[in-house]
């Protein structure tokens, strides 16, 4: 396969490059706009209780349910006649724009619920028909038509729809800014790299061509299921990120191999079947483990399969069939030392040390090589000093919390949010509803009035009462209670709380387990924000083991697959889940407990959205399991040329050492700036997992890894007699010699290799 891609760079090339530019022409233009067809809940389980109850309250009691809400402010009273007619005619306006229904509001119903302790405010509630992107188009309709002074009053735009609506504006304008912020420091770290602009600007090229390639996919799926808005982050992150990381591993392959061979056609030859065999493995990898959160019946985390999985694909097709295409056109202009720049560093450097790695067989030399024989030599101290340190820096995550985000993740200059936590403050005079009961059609009096006593007699429930609205379609009296006539439509109540109990704190959610409990809740169904957080929490439970076994499962059979060894999978899994302990870590004391949050700019809330970590960690897995790739095939490629371990890890650290550090640095330095973002979650997931990535490049992969391939020696190479066989039928193996032209060996004469074999994988003259 390889060789055929090669062989298709090489003799077709502009036909590729034209195919590609078409291509990515046609996705920039399909692709754009993409965010403002992109959902920003999807934190549910849509077959979950809790749902099911949502669905029969938005179908028979929308008011109660409302996702859109007029926050008005008057002058005076809102009871007084002043404000009471311009109040009426504003529900009425509301009410007779296309697509709201169940609107209720202060001035149709003067309840207490409805109105400010202080008497300034009152709220009109709707509901809106429709999916996510109907509700989206309402709330900018409603936001033209309401927003600002109204009939001497002030309206403010506030509720879930306009909440959404924010998020989505925030992440469109906060990655257009970090894109303008990653695109210059990256072309900086990428032309110190390689000392020159041409081969600095192919990565940054192909990233760009992902990161659109796939927006246009995105855009093609919002015709078919719901895709979250966070989603966009993780394409710009690993679409800059990895495709950066596969083109700078495969730019610099090149290089090398065109000082090896000085023959254009036979570099790109012997850079497919080298950098492009370890960009393959790298890119089924991290595609595995992001794919795991497919199984995921909450769409949030479902859409960071979508998205991860499509760049990646983009990333290595790009890397592996247009990048060689243009690495055979421009040639001997990328060769080493051709830029001014390059002229500049060798003036300035010292003498070249001895070239790593000889033709007599000698060690190999340089910084990473020395660094490495220091690390294998001290194992114990530094498998056990590093491995605890890491295992120290996840202590905080036994603390965590889960909740779900509400509007307090927008910044907090957003004027929607202001409205928010202005209802919040002023309209709360008692309890809040913290769950919503479903009784069947049909419920007779006895039915209701045992669920009711019986829920009441869970400590800190205050009173349980049909919900809003319900109350003039009714025509039996249980109690104090009015409810639906039985055979008509289910019966809903709803619960209140105590006042001191938040509706996202462990209480609350105890107390929805609690009402579940009840002998009488076989005649009910729960739902409400509690038990949705209930809900969401044991859905990601039990679904979690089977993610974990997708991701590390593939990453064993993937390494196995690569190596031929059952130890290095064991090794590789253990030491990329030991670059995750600091993310998991720092997300609960940074983002939990609030540490830095002034720092930051964003609002702790006590407790982290249920969904993130399981993102954050499938993510920082696959990007772990992308570096581990990359010095994992280069110590198997110099593992067979020696023989020797050590001096396999050795020489695979020093070629491969400063691509993982610059690769982590720049998709560090991107996820830092879409952390830079003002969404809290999307700091929690930007700076999380840059972390992440920072703590496996820096301190696993040039620490742990080494330390823990001594420790095993020459075990490390280990595979029981069956595996090793099937490895010898379906491993990913090298192929044979390239078809280079030898240097002449008599006047006039040269030998070539048949032209049928692949390329040799040896990367220097002197390996040769």
């Amino acid at each position: 396969m390889f060789n055929h891609i090669a062989a298709l760079a090489t003799r077709r090339p502009r036909l590729l490059l034209a195919v590609a530019g078409v291509l990515i022409a046609l996705c920039a233009v399909l692709g754009s706009g993409v965010e403002s067809r992109l959902g920003a809940g999807g934190v549910t389980d849509p077959d979950a209780e809790s749902s099911l109850v949502a669905a029969a309250v938005e179908e028979h009691a929308p008011q109660a349910a409302p996702d859109v809400v007029l926050l008005v402010t008057a002058p005076e009273d809102v009871s007084s006649p002043d404000v009471a007619a311009p109040g009426l005619r504003l529900t009425e306006r509301l009410a007779e724009t296309p697509g709201v229904e169940g609107v209720s509001s202060y001035w149709r119903t003067p309840v207490s619920a409805l109105r400010s302790e202080d008497g300034r405010h009152a709220v009109v509630a709707a509901r809106v028909a429709g999916d996510e992107q109907a509700v989206n188009e309402a709330v900018a309709d409603i936001q033209d038509q309401f927003a600002g002074e109204r009939d001497g009053l002030d309206v403010a735009v506030i509720g879930p729809g306009a909440v959404y609506a924010e998020l989505q504006a925030t992440i469109r304008e906060d990655l257009a800014r970090a894109e303008l912020i990653v695109l210059p420091i990256t072309l900086v770290i990428l032309l110190v790299v390689f000392g020159g602009f041409l081969a600095a600007g192919l990565p940054l090229a192909v990233g760009l061509a992902s990161v659109m390639g796939t927006n246009a996919i995105l855009m093609g799926l919002t015709l078919f299921t719901d895709v979250s808005v966070f989603s966009i982050n993780l394409t710009t992150a690993l679409g800059l990120g990895l495709a950066i990381d596969y083109a700078l591993l495969v730019v610099r392959r090149f290089r090398e191999e065109l000082v090896a061979t000085d023959d254009v056609a036979t570099a790109v030859h012997n850079t497919v079947g080298s950098a492009g065999r370890t960009v393959l493995y790298s890119a089924i990898t991290v595609a595995a483990a992001l794919s795991s959160l497919l199984i995921f019946p909450l769409y949030f985390l479902r859409s960071f399969a979508y998205a991860g999985v499509a760049v990646v694909a983009l990333s290595a097709l790009a890397a592996l069939l247009v990048l060689p295409a243009v690495l055979t056109l421009l040639g001997d202009r990328l060769r080493p030392g051709r830029s001014w720049l390059s002229r500049r560093r060798r003036a300035a450097a010292p003498p070249p040390a001895p070239a790593a790695g000889g033709t007599s067989g000698g060690p190999t030399v340089g910084a990473w090589a020395s660094w490495t024989r220091r690390v294998m030599r001290h194992r114990w101290v530094v498998a056990l000093t590093v491995g605890a340190g890491l295992l120290i820096l996840a202590l905080p995550f036994r603390g965590v919390a889960f909740g779900e985000a509400d509007f307090r993740q927008l910044a907090e200059d957003s004027p929607v949010r202001a409205a928010q936590q202005l209802l919040r403050d002023e309209f709360t005079s008692g309890g809040e509803s913290m769950a919503t009961l479903m009784l069947p059609a049909g419920s007779d009096t006895d039915d209701i009035d045992a669920v009711r006593d019986a829920v009441l007699r869970i400590d800190g429930i205050d009173d349980v009462e049909p919900v809003p609205g319900t109350g003039a379609s009714v025509s039996t009296v249980v109690g104090d209670l009015v409810v639906p006539a039985p055979g008509e439509y289910p019966v809903l109540l709803t619960v209140t709380a105590d006042a001191d109990i938040p509706l996202a704190s462990a209480r609350a959610q105890e107390m929805a387990r609690e009402i579940r409990a009840l002998p009488e809740a076989e005649n009910f169904s729960v739902g409400g924000q509690p038990a949705t957080l209930v809900d969401s929490q044991d859905s990601i439970g039990s679904l979690l083991p089977i993610a974990l076994a997708i991701a590390i499962g593939s990453a064993l059979i993937i390494v196995f697959l690569l190596t031929g060894s059952v130890v290095l999978p064991l090794q590789a899994v253990l030491a990329n889940g030991l670059s995750l302990t600091a993310m998991l870590g720092a997300i609960v004391w940074v983002f939990q407990d609030g540490n830095l949050a002034g720092l930051l700019g964003f609002t702790p809330t006590g407790y982290i959205d249920t969904t993130v970590p399981v993102l954050m960690a499938c993510v920082a897995f696959g990007l772990s399991m992308d570096y581990g790739v990359f010095l994992l095939a280069r110590t198997v490629e110099e593992h067979r040329r020696t023989g020797d371990l050590r001096e396999a890890v050795a020489t695979a650290m020093q070629r491969t050492g400063g691509v993982i550090t610059a690769a982590a640095l720049i998709l560090a330095t991107v996820l830092i700036a879409i952390g830079s973002s003002r969404i809290a979650n999307t700091q929690m997931l930007g700076f999380g997992v840059a972390l992440a990535v920072l703590v496996d490049a820096t301190v696993v992969r040039t620490t742990l890894v080494p330390a823990f391939m001594a420790l095993t020696g020459r075990w490390t190479w280990w595979a029981p007699g069956p595996l090793r066989r099937l490895h010898a039928r379906i491993g990913w193996h090298e192929e044979g010699p390239a078809p280079v032209v030898a240097p002449a060996t008599a006047a006039g004469t040269t030998h070539e290799t048949p032209s049928d074999r692949v390329p040799v994988l040896a990367t220097t003259a002197e390996e040769r």
